[in-house]
């Protein structure tokens, strides 16, 4: 169950859940003029298919109330003589409160508002102002985004997930193997045969090793058929970067099990790194935005490694040429903690 049916549960919810796309967003209006132009930017907000309007308060000691209960999103509050500003000054402000506890939605949930606004400044230009319809601006900009042209948030969001899903699996499973066998007690029997310790290790890594291969090639297959997300790349770079990553992270979760006693102390340890790993790995949030002492700390921290890789093969087309340096790294990765793993593993004879 835990190889099979959790992987997929996980990949359905994940993409579909962690998304930050902000929708539903509700607001409440504070109209201080009553204008027949303030009642179309209400109407205007209303039509946009991310904003509900829940509440009309009559000052801001009942606008305060609503974002303290969380009731609302955002509040948008029109001062008096908007509408006469507009017509005599040809300028007029508007006031937005939002509810920034959560910084990255209250950045999305202004950016959406100042984005109908800005259809609606248009609207003035040309119905009340009586401007030109196409003014001609100085400077203007025509934005093409590459690798993901239509900014599908799943495409971008897919690949990192499935980088989590193989890094979950594997490190759980591993870190819980040696223990459980000194807890049921057959590590007495493995400690009285003839084979070496790097035999031992290697005989407890293959099985995971090929169990993660196939949640990957499991996930793409699922992904591309429930998301249709790109694959441009060449997958054999792909999943042989997967399998020197997999020896990374089943070396860590076996060299957690030759350190603890329980399998409880395994997966705790193994829940402690997994949170760190992925919450600085980039998946989330952006490498370069993160201050400077943790992007040194990534540079030890594998998923950011894959999770970038993953989406250069798949999201850019990337080749080996492109993330040789990242192959290298894992490389040595992989040799140093398999060899801790060894080194640490007690075989007594």
């Amino acid at each position: 169950m835990m190889i099979t049916v959790l992987p997929i549960i996980q990949l359905l919810i994940l993409v579909n859940a962690a998304n930050f796309e902000i929708k539903n967003i509700n607001f409440a209006i504070l109209d201080k003029d009553k204008s027949q132009t303030s009642q179309k930017l209400i109407q205007k907000l209303e039509a946009n298919m991310y904003f509900t309007l829940v509440a009309s308060v009559v000052n801001e000691a009942q606008a305060q109330q609503l974002l303290e209960k969380r009731a609302v999103d955002m509040v948008l509050q029109i001062p008096p003589k908007f509408e006469a500003d507009l017509q005599r000054a040809r300028n007029a402000s508007l006031f937005m409160g939002v509810n920034a506890i959560d910084g990255s939605a209250a950045g999305l949930v202004s950016s959406y508002t100042n984005n109908v606004i800005v259809d609606f400044n248009k609207e003035i230009v040309v119905e009340q102002l009586r401007l030109p319809t196409n003014p001609k601006l100085p400077i203007s900009t025509e934005p093409l985004f590459w690798f993901n042209p239509e900014l599908v948030y799943s495409a971008f969001m897919t690949p990192g997930l499935l980088v989590v899903l193989v890094t979950m699996v594997g490190m759980f499973l591993t870190s819980m193997n040696i223990v459980r066998e000194i807890e049921i007690g057959t590590i007495e029997q493995l400690n009285v045969t003839p084979i070496t310790k790097v035999q031992f290790i290697i005989a407890k890594l293959t099985p995971f090793w090929i169990v993660g291969m196939f949640i990957l090639a499991f996930g793409l297959v699922a992904g591309k058929l429930m998301f249709d997300f790109p694959i441009v790349g060449n997958l054999s770079v792909l999943f042989a970067f997967a399998g020197i990553y997999l020896v990374v992270v089943l070396g860590m979760g076996l060299f957690i099990s030759t350190i603890t006693n329980t399998q409880q102390q395994a997966m705790l340890i193994s829940w402690f790194f997994l949170v760190i790993f992925i919450l600085m790995s980039g998946l989330f949030t952006a490498v370069e935005s993160m201050p400077k002492w943790a992007q040194i700390l990534n540079l030890f921290n594998p998923v950011t490694y894959f999770v970038e890789l993953i989406r250069m093969v798949l999201l850019k087309g990337s080749g080996f040429k492109h993330v040789a340096s990242h192959f290298i790294i894992m490389s040595v990765m992989a040799v140093v903690i398999n060899a801790l793993a060894v080194f640490n593993y007690k075989k007594r004879v």
